[in-house]
């Protein structure tokens, strides 16, 4: 049991130095990233799981580029699924915006706003 309970803090004790926004991000733009929710209605962030990002197309596929802005090194192009792209038309960062979590993926997609 205790061989569990040790990593097991350790992960709870991580999750806050993840989920924390960047130190240069923007209160005015808190609305919009809260406004972000998947199909379902579920939030697409936990109080900063989302950064812009790179992207590129793949295949049939979008993938972003995980790296520094979610503290993750070395950086890995993770596969976007379809259902996580949102269909937003605003976007005021103008970059593709990925909201990310460790074991869990890409949450939610969102396409720089098309002009």
């Amino acid at each position: 049991m205790t061989r569990f309970a040790l990593p097991l803090a350790l992960a709870l004790l991580a999750g806050p130095a993840i989920a924390r926004p960047p130190a240069d991000a923007d209160p005015a733009l808190a609305p919009w990233f809260d406004s972000l929710h998947t199909a379902n209605g579920a939030s697409c962030c936990a109080l900063a799981d989302c950064r812009p990002v790179e992207y590129r197309i793949a295949g049939d596929h979008y993938e972003a580029l995980i790296g520094r802005q979610f503290d993750v090194d070395p950086p890995f192009w993770a596969p976007v699924p379809e259902a996580r792209i949102l269909k937003k038309t605003d976007n005021p960062l103008g970059r593709a915006v990925a909201c990310w979590r460790p074991y869990t993926g890409v949450l939610c997609f969102v396409l720089p706003s098309q002009v």
